[in-house]
């Protein structure tokens, strides 16, 4: 049987990456298991990952879904490598921290674009101020086909097998999200990235863009900008949590502020301003059901003895998954580790 795999992977563009795919047809017998897809390779002089008398990259499959979109086709999930099978520079789920009992839940804010402008905008000018956009529903705030589009992504991404949790119309005019759950910061992240993918390739057919920028209509103007709120937790802060532990992992956050903002987007000054549901890019802080805290603490994780969840909502739309949760997870794990040492030299 002819099998159709479309292998998915991250350029060299910066300071963030696109998503590249071509198609491989295969003669399997079955519908092929991750460890069954070869390696292929790729002209990564066309995609800044290599020079032009150098140019083969390797592509090494890691994640492998079902292309609900084609029959007997597969998406799959492509970390890229140098000719030696060694990480490329710009490959940057490799060299991250993994943990499956780490939990993840990505909010990835968007904006649907179409002729230079979010969908529903008037050709000159603006529409009604933000207001009813947010879960807004009838034609005057989401229009003729945002809902078509993001209902056929729902979809797409459930046929797939990814955890997609949830959608929403956001607070700007045609700006929406989608929520997807993960277990390890590398099975979540590759969620994240399929789910684009999908959304991208979706849109191809409707003449939509999709617009990721975390400010797309400037600081200038009073609209929100774009996100990706990124809830974590561990199994240590599941099952043993503590508000001493707490305070410890709030200061280790405080303390690797700017190496979270350096990986949680490109151009979050322009979003993190204290404005708009967002904390100031050079501060940290945290609140209880607080919108415009770096971390959101829900009600529910004071309650149950600061065990559970926490929400950092400085990531950006733009932001790579992999670098974000590899990062949470580095803070996390210095505490952890601290945390338990302490324990055992106090028994």
């Amino acid at each position: 049987m002819k099998f159709k795999l479309e292998y998915i992977w991250l350029d060299g563009y910066e300071p963030v990456p696109n998503l590249r795919s071509k198609t491989k047809i295969v003669s399997l017998e079955a519908t092929p298991a991750l460890e069954q897809l070869p390696v292929w390779n790729f002209d990564g002089s066309s995609t800044r990952q290599a020079e032009g008398h150098n140019s083969d990259c390797l592509l090494q499959p890691v994640a492998v879904f079902p292309d609900p979109a084609r029959k007997n086709a597969m998406l799959v999930m492509c970390e890229v490598l140098l000719p030696d099978g060694t990480p490329h520079p710009s490959n940057s789920r490799a060299t991250i921290p993994d943990d499956p009992d780490t939990w993840f839940g990505f909010e990835q804010e968007y904006f649907l674009y179409k002729g230079g402008a979010p969908l529903g905008f008037p050709e000159a000018g603006f529409p009604a101020p933000q207001g009813e956009y947010y879960t807004g529903v009838g034609f005057k705030n989401v229009g003729d086909v945002a809902r078509q589009i993001v209902d056929e992504h729902i979809d797409l991404c459930l046929e797939a097998g990814i955890n997609l949790e949830g959608i929403n119309a956001e607070v700007a005019k045609g700006q929406w999200e989608f929520q997807i759950f993960g277990r390890g910061s590398k099975r979540a992240a590759d969620e994240v990235w399929i789910a684009r993918y999908l959304l991208l390739r979706l849109c191809e057919q409707y003449g939509v863009d999709i617009n990721f920028h975390p400010k797309p209509l400037g600081t200038e103007h009073d609209w929100n900008g774009s996100g990706m709120h990124t809830n974590f937790s561990t199994k240590h802060m599941r099952e043993i949590g503590g508000e001493e532990y707490f305070e410890a992992l709030m200061a280790a956050f405080a303390e690797e502020r700017e190496q979270h903002i350096a990986v949680y987007g490109p151009d979050n000054h322009m979003r993190l301003t204290g404005l708009h549901e967002t904390a100031a890019i050079d501060e940290f802080t945290y609140g209880v059901a607080d919108r415009g805290a770096s971390i959101r603490i829900p009600h529910s994780f004071v309650a149950d003895g600061y065990r559970g969840y926490l929400e950092d909502r400085r990531p950006n739309s733009l932001g790579d998954p992999y670098s974000i949760a590899g990062r949470i997870i580095q803070t996390i794990e210095s505490v952890t580790a601290s945390s338990l040492i302490a324990e055992a030299i106090a028994v």
